[in-house]
């Protein structure tokens, strides 16, 4: 089966700038570029993993017209965006335009309606869709051929959650089963009121015993004490948390697989753009996940002096690509012993060692593989 890549951009954006908050990626103009290298990061791992020939970004535009009219306190409780993150939208809207990847938005709607909208269109057409969030509400939309795929993030592996891994975390029975979670036990950062008294382990007793929230709700008999009381005295409001929470499924677009084709990023583009932001290590990222060629012709530090200016869309020939070809040594054919040091003493006498020697090798502990997120 054909697989489909939607992202949810807000999601990641948000999810990329929290997880640089501590150590934020400043460049030497003083740009904080966090939320880009966050959100960045995810899509070229999915690039550079998954190589998907069909693949969309989706962003809210507007905020949801049809959950604000129904209750005009839906996310009402949420603080200012970050400067950084308004700072970043437009960059990444200019990204993604130079890398030639659709965007897909829609005026009166969130990315969660549209990835769910085009998911179960795609999934008819009988496309694999991989849903790319870390947002759990898109549980809900988790089919035998719809996939929650959760970025790497601090050291943790790529998720992908199906069938059984949302019934696993969410402790229900099947994934429509999400919606009714949600409508009791509410969402404080989407502002839905949920049960009083109703927290995510009394959501899932109950629907373990009652199977949904109508259900519970005709049946408040069974109940006892304070819990039975918040819950007769506010069925209304449960029945609009559920609403508030289900992913809207007939948005205004239309899966049609030539708009979503993954195409060769123009690096005439992305080259100045990222230069003004400074990312060096994540250009050549790009050129890794893609497969192409910068197209710059100014020698970079590495250029060997001398050597003619490359022709436009050819790699600047660098000492490294240059050097004489030679087979490459490890651990297991290098004759070696080992020497623990002990003392400052020992780490002295060693240096003047180490400067005889041709070649040095050092290992590094780091707290990912990940080079764009890696830390010493």
């Amino acid at each position: 089966m054909k697989k489909l890549f939607l992202l949810d951009a807000y999601a990641l954006i948000f999810r990329g700038y929290y997880a640089f908050i501590k150590n934020p990626r400043i460049n030497s103009k003083g740009m904080n570029t966090s939320a880009i290298v966050g959100f960045m990061n995810s899509l070229l791992e999915v690039i550079r993993k998954e190589q998907p020939h069909l693949l969309a970004v989706c962003f809210d535009k507007g905020g949801s017209q049809e959950r604000s009219a129904l209750f005009p306190e839906y996310k009402a409780n949420r603080e200012e965006t970050p400067e950084a993150i308004r700072f970043a939208i437009p960059y990444i809207h200019q990204i993604l335009h130079a890398m030639q990847i659709p965007v897909i938005e829609k005026e009166g709607y969130e990315a969660d309606d549209i990835i769910g909208t085009l998911a179960k269109q795609a999934e008819k057409q009988g496309y694999t869709v991989y849903m790319v969030t870390p947002d759990k509400d898109y549980g809900q939309l988790v089919s035998p051929n719809i996939f929650m795929y959760k970025p790497a993030r601090g050291g943790k592996d790529t998720e992908i959650w199906g069938v059984e891994e949302v019934k696993e975390n969410f402790q229900v029975e099947n994934p429509e089963q999400v919606i009714d979670l949600l409508g009791m036990m509410g969402d404080a950062v989407d502002n839905i009121p949920g049960l009083p008294g109703v927290g995510e382990k009394t959501a899932q007793k109950l629907l373990k015993e009652f199977g949904s929230l109508e259900n519970l709700l005709d049946n408040t008999d069974k109940l006892k004490g304070k819990l039975r009381e918040n819950i007769e005295a506010n069925k209304d409001k449960g029945i609009l948390s559920k609403t508030l929470a289900r992913i809207i499924l007939d948005v205004p677009v239309t899966f049609d697989e030539k708009d979503f084709e993954l195409s060769s990023p123009k690096m005439a583009e992305i080259e100045p753009l990222f230069e003004e932001l400074e990312f060096r290590t994540m250009l050549t990222t790009l050129q890794k996940a893609f497969g192409v060629a910068p197209v710059s012709t100014q020698p970079d530090l590495f250029s060997l002096a001398g050597q003619p200016s490359p022709i436009a869309g050819t790699a600047t020939p660098s000492l490294f690509d240059l050097a004489p070809s030679k087979k490459l040594q490890t651990i297991k054919d290098v004759p070696h012993e080992y020497q623990l040091l002990t003392t400052q003493d020992e780490v002295k006498a060693l240096l003047p060692e180490l400067l005889k020697q041709k070649e040095v090798c050092f290992d590094t502990e780091t707290t990912s593989l990940d080079e764009m997120e890696a830390q010493i």
